[in-house]
Order: C-alpha cells, then structure tokens, then sequence
C-alpha cells in the first residue's frame, strides 16, 4: 500500500469531486522526445501509461472529474485528453498553476478541500497547499512529498495515476464495484 496515512484517506476520499493531475513526472516520466520534420516542424512526442487512463475512467464512472493541468504546452498532451475525455486540459508554459485551478473550481462549482492533486515537482506546490488531498508519485521532489497526504509507490509515468485513482476509489469503497462493472461491460 502507498504511504500516507489510510484512515486519512478514507475520510478525505469521499468527499473528492475533481482529481486534478499533473503531466510531466505524473502522467508521464517526465521526458520529452523532440524533433523536426524534414520541412522543418517542430514535433514533441511523450510515453504515457496505458493504464492510467483506465483509472481515469473509472474515477469518472464515480462521478469524478479528472483535469490536467501542465506546465507545458505540447500538442501530444491535448491528443492524451482528447482520448481519455478529459475536456478540462489546461497548459501554461509558465507553470502558474495556481490561478488556472481557482478559476477551473469556480467553473465547476468545486471547494478546495474537494480536490485532489497529484504531483511531483516545485511547480505543483502552491495548489498542493490549498487542495483537500495533497498526492505525490513515488519520485516526487522532497518538497512535494512534505506535503503529501497520499504518496504512491509508483513512478511518474508507470502508472502512478493508476494507482492513485484505485486508493481513493478503494478509499471510497467503489473500486470493487468499479471492477465488476468494467468487466461486465466487456463480458458477451
């Protein structure tokens, strides 16, 4: 089981009306692939974790949002949202992530302390101080992993989301029935 103390997720996981997720060291191990067509166009390629994006449909199956927000700008991670449904993608080539999320709870009707965010680096900090449930990748920086609430045993980008959204479903009690019903929806 991650670290954290689990009576505290068990109290603060029900209450959890948006997940918010960082991108890179988070959904992905934090490389880039960078290059250029022969006519000169700039590509920018990530790996993600195909198993993340089953966690993030099941926390959506339960009712719960899922958003991106990045510090980066790259086409590779408005395709990654697209695909998986996430239509509250926001990215900042600035890394201020704060005043995006504000206006994305306004948006949504959402309190802090009904947000979860999971991170990794310097840049998360200051909306991990104000969300309900503070999480971190197993590789976050020492400054994030002060913070958390929840750190995983997984690495960014090997299915850290994955088993972030299985303890708060668990947390919650959902993830079992989340589970039968997948595999129900795939059983002929």
């Amino acid at each position: 089981m991650a670290s954290g103390n689990r009576d505290d997720l068990e109290r603060i996981a029900p209450g959890i009306r948006l997940v918010v997720l960082d991108v890179a060291g988070v959904m992905t191990d934090g490389g880039i692939y960078l290059g250029a067509t022969a006519s000169g166009e700039r590509v920018e390629m990530k790996r993600f974790e195909i198993t993340d994006g089953l966690g993030i449909r099941l926390l959506r199956d339960a009712d719960i949002e899922v958003a991106i927000v990045t510090g980066r700008e790259s086409g590779s991670v408005s395709l990654r949202a697209e695909e998986l449904g996430i239509t509250e993608c926001y990215q900042d080539a600035s890394a201020t992530k704060l005043p995006i999320v504000e206006r994305l709870l306004e948006k949504l009707s959402i309190d802090w302390i009904e947000t979860a965010f999971l991170a990794d680096d310097l840049a998360d900090l200051p909306v991990l101080r104000r969300v309900g449930l503070p999480a971190a990748v197993a590789n976050a920086a020492p400054e994030v992993l002060a913070l958390a609430r929840w750190v995983g045993k997984r690495r960014g980008g090997e299915g850290a989301v994955r088993e972030f959204a299985e303890a708060v479903l668990t947390a919650r009690g959902e993830w079992a029935n989340r589970v039968v019903a997948y595999e129900r929806e795939r059983t002929p």
